[in-house]
């Protein structure tokens, strides 16, 4: 299901002037004698800091819980740090969501936090059922008040909640969905966890036109209108209607089980001779869509297109010279390789690729045909060969297709290797080696667009010859290079390429992977997972697995 990202709170401020004399946060009341002199002074009592204690803990949360429970929002949502906020979600829980006889059941806590679970009963047209679920709150100290309060984040009142979301009870906003797989599979989210959000996106954007009938139910209804609802409790089940997907349940299944072993992983699978979305999956807290919204460098995976580049542009070949220095300078920036690469001063572009050498890269760009390249040729060669950054992917759900602005300066060649300012995501890497190794850009699409007469974004590919380079440079990298310890094992015809990204202010990398084996193409990102082949490309190999 979908989370909404969490919304960081501070409390407000109630000042109040005697006598017309304020004196910053403090009050100031002067009594005045017979003589004219004052008798005393006094003011409020000091403002409690530090954590609350477990009294304040268990009083704060039980006068929340009992303001719940009664349905007075107003009360519920001034106990926490932010009622501004909270006084819509707790009034939406009673009114549109239909839900009463609230009985809440406090865990124990765990210093200032309280697990509790909720019994209600949701109630619609002569139509009721009952409403269970867990949640946990935190008390904190009201940064002004002192007083012991509510952290309010919108998860507090459900888990599933978002920032900006509210309840509603009624008949659905759009008919359920039946989604099948391209076998007619049936795909549900408790199978495919990684799936909920999107089917979710897929019942809103495609429901009425599946052909089926709203039911009546509990949903949340998300701030981002095209998320689509999330379903809580069905009162009256519809009839759902059947929207066959590109996606096959046996690849899903892998991608599934693959990105569960890696927190913060994401993983795309297509099929190169089609374009069709073959799995996505996630495995984040926050239930973002990474794979298909992303947008981070890419690292060393982004080479595959400065490859291309080069060979188009006639700078380099896969055998020419590209020596891999220690260290190679861009106007003024050093460049440096991984710890532990050792320098080949008669390095080619093959034996760069397969390292994953930066500065053989950084040379090429620098070196005697480099008048060849201006700072907008890695942008030309992404959107015109590769059908990257243009804003104009339509694959039937929300996506972003990648970036790779024109840049000068530092930025031209740390694009170069996947930094800088390009920023991408597994589908986008996916596609990017699905047309590596066809020569032909086919847009990722996860339902077909004869559904809804949708426009697919064309470029023109690449020259078989850069294409043949292409997948020799990435089948050596799978063999022998950085990628052949996930790709062992793995056979038909197979390719793959590492990356790690550097990221300011971590001290850990993105690990990305991307990989190819007969007609499927795989790409995985793992934020913070360090070197590409050890987090992402176990993912990548695990998907690859399931043939092609």
């Amino acid at each position: 299901m979908r989370k909404g990202a969490k919304a960081a709170i501070v409390g407000g401020v109630f000042a109040v002037m005697v006598g017309g004399a304020g004196y910053g946060a403090y009050n100031v009341v002067t009594a005045i004698s017979g003589d004219g002199g004052t008798s005393g002074a006094s003011g409020p009592a000091p403002v409690k800091t530090g954590p609350p204690s477990a009294d304040e803990v268990k009083e704060a949360s039980g006068k929340f819980f009992a303001a719940w429970e009664k349905g007075d929002a107003v009360t519920a949502a001034e106990l926490t740090n932010n009622d501004a906020d909270a006084d819509p979600v707790l009034t939406s829980f009673g009114d549109a969501g239909r839900i009463a006889k609230v009985q809440i059941t406090p865990g124990t806590p765990s210093g200032a936090s309280v697990p509790f679970s909720v019994k209600a009963t949701v109630s619609f047209d002569g139509k009721s059922k009952p409403l269970s679920y867990d949640s946990e709150l935190t008390v904190v100290r009201g940064l002004t008040t002192g007083k012991a309060l509510v952290d309010w984040k919108p998860s507090v009142i459900h888990p599933e909640l978002g920032k900006g979301d509210t309840f509603v009870t009624g008949e659905a906003a759009n008919p359920p969905i039946e989604a099948v797989d391209r076998n007619n599979v049936v795909l549900t989210a408790e199978k495919y966890p990684s799936l909920g959000p999107i089917l979710d996106e897929l019942r809103g954007k495609y429901g009425e036109s599946a052909g089926g009938t709203a039911g009546v139910e509990l949903a949340i209804r998300h701030e981002d209108e095209n998320a689509g609802d999330t379903t809580l409790l069905t009162l009256a089940k519809g009839e759902p209607g059947k929207l066959k997907t590109t996606l096959s349940a046996s690849v899903q299944a892998a991608a599934e089980k693959a990105v569960k072993e890696y927190d913060q992983s994401s993983v795309v699978a297509v099929k190169p001779s089609t374009g069709e979305v073959l799995a996505v999956a996630n495995n984040r807290k926050d239930a973002f869509n990474a794979a298909f919204l992303g947008r981070v460098a890419p690292g060393s995976t982004m080479k595959i297109i400065t490859a291309a580049m080069l060979i188009d542009n006639g700078v380099a070949t896969m055998n020419g010279p590209a020596p891999c220095t220690p260290t190679a300078v861009w106007q003024s920036q050093t460049f440096k390789n991984l710890t532990g690469m050792e320098p080949n001063e008669n390095a080619s572009l093959a034996n760069d690729f397969m390292r994953s050498c930066n500065t053989g890269f950084i040379n090429l760009i620098d070196g005697t045909d480099a008048n060849r390249l201006t700072d907008e040729s890695l942008t030309t060669e992404a959107q015109t060969r590769f059908g990257l950054g243009q804003d104009n992917w339509k694959t039937g759900i929300a996506s972003f297709d990648g970036s790779v602005p024109a840049s000068g300066g530092s930025d031209r060649a740390a694009n170069a290797i996947g930094q800088g300012q390009v920023q991408m995501n597994p589908l986008n890497l996916a596609s990017v080696t699905a047309t590596a190794m066809t020569g032909t850009f086919r847009q990722p699409v996860i339902v077909s667009p004869e559904l809804d007469d949708r426009q697919l974004a064309t470029a023109k590919g690449l020259p078989s010859n850069t294409v043949s380079q292409l997948r020799s440079m990435m089948n050596a990298t799978a063999v022998s290079g950085t990628a052949a310890k996930a790709m062992a094992g793995l056979g038909g015809s197979i390719g793959a390429k590492t990356g790690s990204a550097e990221i300011d202010g971590k001290a850990v990398s993105d690990s990305w992977f991307t990989g190819y084996r007969n007609d499927i193409a795989a790409a995985a990102l793992v934020q913070g997972g360090g070197h590409g082949g050890d987090a992402a490309g176990p993912i990548v190999a695990g998907v690859l697995r399931t043939g092609g």
